[in-house]
C-alpha cells in the first residue's frame, strides 16, 4: 500500500493554507467544524443554479464539479462564491452541490500494466465485483461490455477509465474523492482503499486549440537527451557510448523510424569555483531538435572532452545536469507546436550525485523531487550507473539516489554496470536504445528489432505506457462522465499496482503560505546552536506564528505546538508527514534527526518555488479566477 494513504485524522498537525487578498473587508466562508482556518467547502452537481437569494431569481447555471466556498446555510440553501477572499456570488439549492471536506482529487496512473478501472454506483456493488471468485473474468466480461456500450443496471457499473492514460498535468480534470472506506485487497490481504469519487473533465468540451493541435500533432516520435559526466575518468565510455549510437544511428538513417527519434546531449561536471579547471558545472553540448539525420550528434560527442583537473570530492553534480535536461530542454517545440510525444533523460556517470547539503552543489532539491518533477512532464529519467572499482566506497550511497532518481510510473530504470566494464556498457547503450527506438515502431505499428527473448519487460511497458499518454493527449482523452461512483485504490486484478493515485488541490497563494512558513522555519533553525538554543527552538516557532498571524494575508493557527501546528490542513489528509508531526521531543532527539529535519524543509520549499514561478503547472478553476486561486494537483509525497 501507497504510504500516502487516506485516513481518519490521527493527528493534531495540520496545514492551513489559505491566503486572503490584502485589506479585503469582506465576509469569509464559514469554517470546517473543530478548526480556526479551514474553510468550508462544496462542488456543483451538473447545471446547478445560481439564485440572487433563496427561492430567489437565477441568474446562472453552474457547470459539474465547481469548487466553491460556503458563506452562510439557511433551510436548504446555501450561500456561496468561488473565492474565499471575494464577495459572495449568491445562493444554491443544498441538493445541487456535495460537501467537499478535503482538497482532496484522485489522479488515474497509467493503465499500460493493469486492467481499466471500473467504476461502481455502490461500494457494494464494487465489493461484490472484488470478491468474485472469477473476478478477472468478470472483469474482462464487464470491460468489454463498458466498450461495447452493453452495460446493464445489473452490472453495476456506471463508468471506465479511459483506454488511454491523461496526463493531469496536460488536460486537467477534477476527480474529488468524496468519501472513502479502508478495506483489505481480497486477493492478498493488503490494505486497501475504496474511493467514492466523483468525475467530470474540468470543462465540457475540448477546447478549440486543443482539438486543433489533436489533429494536426505529428506521428509519434521520441527525444532523448544524454547527461554525460564529463569529468576525468569518463572519456572510454564517452566514446564507448559514440561507438553504439552510430550503429543504431546508421541503421536508422533514410527509415521513418530516423525520422521519429532524435538526441540531444549535456555535458555535467563539478562546481568550477571550487576547481577553476573544471570549465562548467553544466553544459548543452547539442540541443535535442528534430533532424533529417542524426550525424551532427555523432560529431559532438567526437568533440566532447573530458576535464583535465579532478573535481571536488567523489560525487559529482549529476543532479544539475539531470535538471538542465529536463528544464533547458524544448520538449514542447514551443515554435512548431508539435511535442516530442516519447521523452528520456538518460543519465551516464561513474559517480554519486551531491547531496544538497554539499557545499559545491548547486541544486537544494534531492533525486526525489527532480523525479516526481519530470515524470509531471512525461520524461522518463534512465541511469548507467558505471560501478567502477574506484568508486566501490560510493556504490551503495549512489544506486540509492539513482534508483530514487530513475522511476517512471511505478517502475524503475536503473542500470548498474558492475565493475565499470567498457564492452558490458557498450552492449547496455546499444540495448537500451534500440528498445527506445522499438517503442516508436510500437507506436507506429511496425515490428519490433529487439527479439522477444532480448526485451526487457519494464522497457516494453514503459513503451505500452507512453503510447497510452500520446493518444490520450491526441486524441484528448478525457475523465469518465459520471457523477459518483465506488472505485479501488489498487488494481482488482494485480494488489501491487495503483490505480488512482491521492493528490491534494492547492492553491498558488496555499502553496505561497507553505513556502513562507518553511523559510522562516529553515531560518530560524538554522540560526540555533547548541542544545540550549534547541530547546528554545519552539518557543521561537510561536513567535514566528504569531507574527505571521498578523498579516491578513497569512492564515495561520497561533497555538501551534509542532512544527506542522500552524498549517491546519493536514488533519484530514491522507498523508503521513514526518516533518510537520515534529514536535519538542523529536526536535531535541539529537543533532542528526535537527539536521534531517532541516534540510527536509530545505529540499521541499526549494521545489515550491520552482513551482510557483512556473505558469505550466497551474490551472483557473474558473473564469476570470486570480493568478493566486489557480490550482495545482500536488502529489501528497511532496507536501512538507
Amino acid at each position: 500500500m501507497s504510504p500516502f494513504r487516506l485516513r481518519p485524522a490521527l493527528s493534531a498537525f495540520a496545514i492551513v493554507l489559505f491566503f486572503a487578498q490584502s485589506g479585503a473587508a469582506l465576509a469569509h466562508p464559514l469554517l470546517v467544524e473543530d478548526t480556526s482556518t479551514v474553510y468550508q467547502r462544496v462542488l456543483t452537481r451538473p447545471g446547478a443554479p445560481l439564485h440572487e437569494a433563496p427561492d430567489g431569481p437565477e441568474t446562472r447555471r453552474y457547470p459539474a464539479f465547481q469548487p466553491l466556498y460556503v458563506f452562510a446555510r439557511q433551510e436548504g440553501w446555501i450561500e456561496v462564491g468561488p473565492s474565499a477572499t471575494a464577495a459572495p456570488a449568491g445562493w444554491v439549492a443544498a441538493d445541487t452541490v456535495v460537501d467537499w471536506k478535503q482538497n482532496i482529487v484522485a489522479t488515474f496512473t497509467n493503465p499500460a500494466d493493469r486492467a481499466r478501472s471500473l467504476m461502481f454506483r455502490t461500494e457494494d456493488d464494487l465489493r461484490g465485483f472484488m470478491e468474485d471468485e472469477a473476478l478477472v473474468a468478470t472483469q474482462a466480461r464487464l470491460i468489454e461490455k463498458a466498450e461495447t456500450g452493453m452495460l446493464a443496471p445489473e452490472d453495476g457499473v456506471v463508468a471506465i477509465e479511459p483506454e488511454n492514460y491523461v496526463n493531469i498535468r496536460d488536460r486537467f480534470y477534477i476527480l474529488p474523492i468524496l468519501d472513502f472506506v479502508e478495506d483489505l485487497h481480497p486477493m492478498t490481504y493488503d490494505a486497501n482503499l475504496l474511493l467514492k469519487v466523483a468525475s467530470v473533465p474540468l470543462r465540457d468540451e475540448l477546447p478549440v486549440a486543443a482539438a486543433e493541435a489533436s489533429s494536426s500533432a505529428g506521428d509519434f516520435d521520441a527525444g532523448v537527451v544524454f547527461v554525460f559526466d564529463t569529468t576525468k575518468s569518463m572519456q572510454p565510455y564517452i566514446e564507448r557510448t559514440r561507438k553504439a549510437l552510430a550503429r543504431i544511428i546508421f541503421d536508422i538513417n533514410g527509415t521513418d523510424i530516423g525520422e521519429r527519434i532524435n538526441f540531444g546531449i549535456e555535458a555535467f561536471r563539478d562546481n568550477p569555483e571550487a576547481a577553476p579547471g573544471l570549465g562548467y558545472r553544466t553544459r548543452e553540448v547539442i540541443p535535442l531538435e528534430r533532424r533529417i539525420n542524426q550525424l551532427p550528434v555523432l560529431e559532438a560527442i567526437d568533440n566532447t572532452r573530458t576535464a583535465t583537473v579532478s573535481s571536488p570530492g567523489f560525487n559529482e553534480d549529476s543532479l544539475a545536469g539531470v535538471e538542465d535536461a529536463i528544464r533547458r530542454t524544448d520538449w514542447d517545440r514551443t515554435g512548431s507546436g508539435d511535442p516530442f510525444d516519447a521523452r528520456y533523460v538518460i543519465l551516464v556517470t561513474d559517480a554519486g550525485p551531491k547531496d544538497p547539503r554539499d557545499p559545491n552543489a548547486r541544486s537544494e532539491i534531492g533525486p526525489v523531487e527532480i523525479q516526481r518533477d519530470a515524470e509531471g512532464r512525461n520524461i522518463v529519467i534512465m541511469t548507467l550507473h558505471l560501478k567502477t572499482d574506484a568508486g566501490a566506497a560510493n556504490h551503495d550511497y549512489a544506486a540509492e539516489r539513482y534508483r530514487q532518481l530513475s522511476r517512471f510510473a511505478g517502475r524503475q530504470f536503473y542500470y548498474p554496470i558492475e565493475g565499470g566494464s567498457e564492452q558490458a556498457f557498450e552492449d547496455t547503450v546499444t540495448a537500451l536504445v534500440t528498445a527506445l527506438t522499438d517503442h516508436v515502431r510500437m507506436a507506429l505499428g511496425q515490428a519490433q528489432v529487439l527479439a522477444p527473448e532480448d526485451r526487457d519487460e519494464d522497457l516494453e511497458f514503459l513503451g505500452h505506457a507512453l503510447q497510452l499518454a500520446w493518444l490520450g493527449a491526441r486524441e484528448g482523452t478525457r475523465a469518465p462522465d459520471v457523477f459518483e461512483s465506488w472505485v479501488t485504490e489498487k488494481a482488482a486484478e494485480k494488489p501491487r499496482a495503483l490505480a488512482l493515485e491521492p493528490r491534494l488541490l492547492v492553491t498558488k497563494n496555499e502553496m505561497a503560505t507553505m513556502a513562507e512558513l518553511l523559510d522562516n522555519l529553515v531560518r530560524l533553525a538554522e540560526g540555533t546552536r547548541g542544545e540550549e538554543e534547541a530547546r528554545g527552538f519552539f518557543r521561537q516557532v510561536r513567535g514566528v506564528i504569531a507574527q505571521m498571524a498578523q498579516n491578513p494575508d497569512r492564515l495561520v493557527a497561533t497555538d501551534a505546538d509542532s512544527l506542522g501546528g500552524a498549517l491546519e490542513y493536514l488533519e484530514r489528509l491522507p498523508y503521513r508527514s514526518q516533518l510537520l508531526q515534529t514536535d519538542e521531543a523529536r526536535w531535541m532527539s539529537g543533532p542528526m534527526v535537527r539536521r534531517e529535519i532541516i534540510d527536509g524543509m530545505r529540499q521541499k520549499l526549494t521545489q515550491y518555488r520552482k513551482w510557483l514561478y512556473d505558469p505550466s503547472v497551474w490551472t483557473a478553476l474558473y473564469e476570470g479566477a486570480p493568478d493566486g486561486e489557480q490550482v495545482f494537483a500536488m502529489p501528497f509525497d511532496i507536501l512538507p
